[in-house]
């Protein structure tokens, strides 16, 4: 066992091993040390993603829980790039994301053409994949499901710090029909305190990849992007200061919440939305910048107020 800079996918791959130990043997961490004659720290240490286990632990682990060696091949073959400090892995693969979110303190996110996950409707979510064309159709309620059950993070008392830049483009965007995008409109109504719009008219940051930066109590920072190939986590300080340098960039040109806005010379185009939402909506993709209030107290989750 080598004491090592835990990763996303190391916390993720040990939490496996963790949920096979509770599954398959019945016995706590400490019972489970004493079966394989190890220190109960090792267990725990393994568990968490803070030490890389050898080859030799794994097997030992593995068989303890019963399993074969077709599985403990799979499991040793992906747990061999769990501690590198840029990992790429298959997008439906939605565990390693799904507990960096949880475990986050502060999320900062910007997307380009879409609103993130974490703020989208059912039907917004179904749409995308409907619409992409790429997921087989039988899977799509099981990702759009997963899509809601990761929102759960933002309705929990010690729910993180979260700051949702979003492109003007994501808003000009339309899926489905009026009434999809009428609700997409209110369910970022709600969340304002939240949000901030990246205006249509800063043409450079359209440019830019879509970016998540997550920063934790006890580990150190992750930055996340995603296409439909691949998911990226990248936890090298050069990235993660790219990261920083990029909301740095947003956080100049992006619009504050809370002065009065104007109209903006698409707003009367969208057939179907009611007049007084949608004006809501422009009002908050237009506003200008304001006084910036302490981003403490400024920015919560979930649509309340901490």
């Amino acid at each position: 066992m080598t004491a090592i800079i835990s990763t996303a996918y190391s916390r993720d791959l040990g939490d496996e091993l963790r949920r096979l130990r509770e599954s398959c043997t019945g016995l706590g961490g400490r019972a489970m040390a004493i079966q394989l004659g190890w220190d109960p720290s090792k267990v725990s240490t393994i568990e968490n993603g803070k030490a890389r286990a050898s080859d030799i632990d794994l097997v030992q682990y593995l068989a303890t829980c019963g399993k074969d060696i077709d599985f403990m091949e799979d499991f040793r073959r992906r747990y061999r790039n769990a501690f590198d400090l840029y990992f790429v892995q298959v997008p439906d693969n939605l565990r390693t994301i799904a507990m960096t979110e949880s475990m986050a303190k502060k999320i900062v996110s910007y997307d380009i053409m879409t609103v993130h996950g974490l703020l989208q409707t059912q039907r917004y979510a179904r749409e995308l994949f409907v619409d992409g064309d790429i997921e087989a159709p039988e899977d799509i309620e099981k990702y759009v499901q997963a899509r809601m059950e990761r929102q759960t993070i933002l309705r929990r008392p010690n729910r993180p710090e979260c700051l949702f830049y979003v492109h003007e483009l994501a808003l000009q965007l339309h899926l489905g029909d009026a009434q999809l995008m009428e609700d997409q409109y209110l369910r970022l109504l709600f969340n304002t305190h939240i949000l901030r719009v990246v205006p249509a008219n800063v043409r450079g940051a359209a440019f830019q990849t879509k970016c998540t930066l997550y920063e934790f109590e006890k580990v150190p920072p992750v930055v996340f992007t995603e296409t439909n190939m691949g998911q990226v986590f990248a936890q090298d300080n050069a990235a993660v200061e790219r990261g920083r340098r990029l909301f740095e960039r947003l956080d100049a040109v992006a619009l504050e919440s809370g002065s009065p806005g104007e109209f903006h010379p698409w707003a009367p185009t969208d057939p179907g939305v009611t007049v007084s939402r949608h004006r809501a909506l422009v009002t908050l993709v237009t506003r200008r910048a304001g006084p910036k209030l302490p981003r403490s107290s400024a920015r919560t989750c979930g649509g309340v107020a901490a």
